[in-house]
């Protein structure tokens, strides 16, 4: 691999590579700070689980992600996507005027004291990817993790805060809270729980802890058995900060 540059601004070490003519994201193990309720070193193993796990739904959420060598060490490798300048999937409007084809999320003021609404699109390669958010329990959705593809396609990136066993869900795509899952949904969650037991739990178990597996297993059949999105609860953040 050679490096063309280092990504800024970012929580971790990262950096823009180069490998076989191929652009790729490099977050080296070495560079990840320690983080208080997650285990020192697992970061790059909990972006390479949910990338198999959203191969597992099949819906492509995910660009392929690996564990690989780099100048700095062991440490994940994804493939580069170059997203459309032109699409906000999630942005802030001005005052409580939501756009068609958007939902609202949050109020709030700005810099300036201006009132603000975070929003989101209303679409459905954006919801598959709030659903994997809950099954993999992604504790740090930022809009900027969103990647708007100009296919129309969208992309979710930096998982490394993903599958603790306790509560963590913190996201920026909550405008389908209490939204019953389509069959679409419904049918992708149970392609995990089912790959759980196969192939999936053989990748997984290089990459999580038991219990972590296990609770990925609850939090699909829970999701399953009420049939409906969650809604923010408990004294925990429902939004990471920043959001973008």
């Amino acid at each position: 691999m050679e490096l063309r540059g280092r990504i800024m601004p970012a929580s971790n070490a990262t950096f823009l590579g180069d490998l076989d003519g191929t652009k790729v994201v490099y977050k080296p193990v070495a560079g990840e700070r320690p983080l208080w309720d997650f285990p020192d070193g697992t970061l790059a193993d909990r972006e390479v689980a949910a990338y198999a796990v959203s191969q597992a739904t099949g819906w492509d959420v995910i660009p392929r992600t690996w564990l690989g060598e780099g100048p700095h060490g062991t440490g994940m490798l994804q493939e580069w996507q170059e997203p459309d300048p032109g699409q906000d999937a999630v942005t802030l409007v001005r005052g409580a005027s939501v756009p068609d084809g958007f939902l609202a999320v949050f109020d709030g003021l700005d810099e300036h004291d201006r009132e603000v609404t975070l929003v989101h699109e209303d679409g459905a390669a954006l919801r598959r990817m709030a659903v994997l958010d809950v099954i993999t329990n992604n504790a740090d959705r930022k809009g900027g993790h969103v990647l708007e593809m100009t296919s129309g396609h969208r992309y979710g990136v930096d998982h490394g805060l993903t599958f603790h066993h306790e509560p963590k869900l913190r996201t920026v795509l909550w405008g389908w809270h209490g939204y019953p899952l389509d069959d679409e949904h419904v049918a992708g969650v149970e392609r995990v729980v089912a790959a759980v037991g196969g192939e999936l739990g053989d990748v997984l178990a290089d990459h999580l802890t038991d219990l972590e597996i296990d609770t990925l297993v609850r939090r699909c059949r829970r999701l399953l058995d009420r049939g409906v999105m969650p809604v923010p609860r408990g004294e925990h953040p429902a939004i990471p900060w920043p959001p973008f």
